[in-house]
């Protein structure tokens, strides 16, 4: 089979797992009265993404070949996944304990979260084994990650899982299907037996002389400020969109009964934008990637301030289209940029210290703050965050998060210089 489609598979299945959930759970959670944990359970990927992506990065520059390693994950977080949808199920209508739920969730995300880089790496091992430019290769590869992410959202939509645990089972399946189909992928070369080797050489943290660099520093450091907003509008679209529910004039609108299906519209972009990427990286260079990225996040809070499920559909329409634009100009351009500047011998390291800023350190401090923006603004009546009376409600949470976006874009603007960069070996 042709490396190019092997990867595809790859890909499509690695976010199909991820699509199954991602974006529906905050629903799901505020059904069942856990409203108040949503910003815990989506930010403990964020401090997951703290250490396992570097940790499983240096294992599978030093130790393990990266398909197998991305198999053992995989399986672990199905199991994991599929243990909390048997817990979810078993309990009696809305009495769910957070507790325990929590704990399943965190267990599954641990051996997860670190394939996202993972599946980078060994797709660039791959290509580039097999004399092929990544640059040009992988985003058309990674378009069907986001394909499979869709229809995954598609199938937890129209089987009715929206508010259902059954969300869980079906991303652990997907999860236990993948740790099979990586084993049979093409074998990541370990940099092993090398003689007199110094003790940051042994460990893998020669990934983080990329800090030695102030350009590079930079660009980590506005990589953080970037996370804050992955998660944001993943985990309370949501819940947003199902508020209008208790609105007679919306609650019977396609937005309210199919948001998962409108959500998705937002990966469709995704996978477009992707396509663009090598263009807009050789045209214009990875600082105005990043600002076009920063300005799409100010316009998807702003367009989700001022729409609504009725007439002002078009505007969260228009919020979903500008997301493509907002997560792949920041997410994999930077990746792609990361990948440039690293040697092969610490390519995955590399990718687990971007991650680790973004999905990492940033998407778990902006949870963090998203949560206690949102509490601040609206309150859970029969299952529904609907907006408090006297704060602004939801307008004002996105609001803020689009006054945030122009902010980091002007710092950003200001601060980060392009020009040349040697590749730390």
């Amino acid at each position: 089979m042709n490396i190019k489609l092997r990867l595809t598979i790859l890909s499509f299945l690695q976010f199909a797992v991820w699509g199954a959930y991602l974006t529906s759970m905050g629903g799901y959670l505020a059904s069942v009265g856990l409203a108040d944990g949503i910003r815990w359970f989506y930010s403990v990927q964020g401090f997951v993404a703290l250490f396992m992506p570097a940790l499983v990065g240096i294992v599978a520059d030093r130790l393990v070949e990266g398909q197998r390693l991305l198999s053992l994950s995989h399986f672990f977080a199905g199991v994991f996944m599929l243990a909390l949808c048997f817990r979810c199920l078993s309990s009696a209508g809305r009495d769910v304990s957070f507790t325990p739920l929590f704990l399943l969730y965190s267990l599954s995300i641990i051996f997860f979260v670190p394939t996202i880089s993972l599946v980078n790496s060994v797709a660039y091992s791959a290509l580039e084994g097999a004399g092929i430019d990544i640059v040009r290769a992988f985003p058309p590869i990674r378009v069907w990650g986001t394909v499979g992410f869709i229809v995954s959202m598609w199938v937890v939509d129209l089987m009715g899982w929206q508010l259902s645990p059954l969300q869980f089972a079906w991303s652990g399946l997907l999860s236990l299907l993948l740790a099979l189909y990586s084993l049979s992928l093409p074998a990541c070369p370990v940099s092993r037996g090398r003689q007199g080797r110094t003790l940051s050489e042994a460990f893998g943290l020669r990934a983080f002389a990329l800090f030695r660099n102030r350009r590079m520093a930079v660009f980590f450091a506005f990589s953080v400020l970037l996370g804050f907003c992955l998660h944001v509008s993943n985990g309370y679209a949501s819940p947003f969109l199902h508020s209008f529910a208790a609105d007679e004039a919306y609650s019977g609108t396609f937005g309210v009964r199919h948001a998962g299906i409108l959500i998705s519209l937002s990966q469709m972009s995704e996978a477009l934008c992707l396509l663009l990427i090598p263009f807009f990286l050789r045209r214009f260079g990875i600082k105005r990637v990043m600002l076009i990225s920063l300005v799409a996040w100010a316009l998807r809070y702003a367009f989700f301030a001022l729409g609504n499920p009725g007439e002002g559909l078009w505007l969260f329409v228009l919020s979903m289209l500008v997301y493509g634009v907002a997560f792949d100009f920041f997410n994999v351009s930077g990746s792609l940029f990361v990948a440039r500047q690293t040697d092969l011998s610490i390519r995955s390291s590399a990718q687990g210290l971007f991650l680790m800023m973004t999905n990492g350190i940033g998407a778990s401090l902006g949870m963090i703050v998203a949560g206690a923006v949102v509490d601040a603004h609206t309150a859970n009546v029969g299952g529904l965050q609907v907006s408090l009376a006297g704060t602004g409600g939801w307008a004002s949470v996105w609001y803020i998060f689009a006054a945030y976006s122009l902010v980091v874009a002007l710092a950003f603007a200001l601060l980060f210089r392009e020009g040349s960069c040697e590749t730390v070996k």
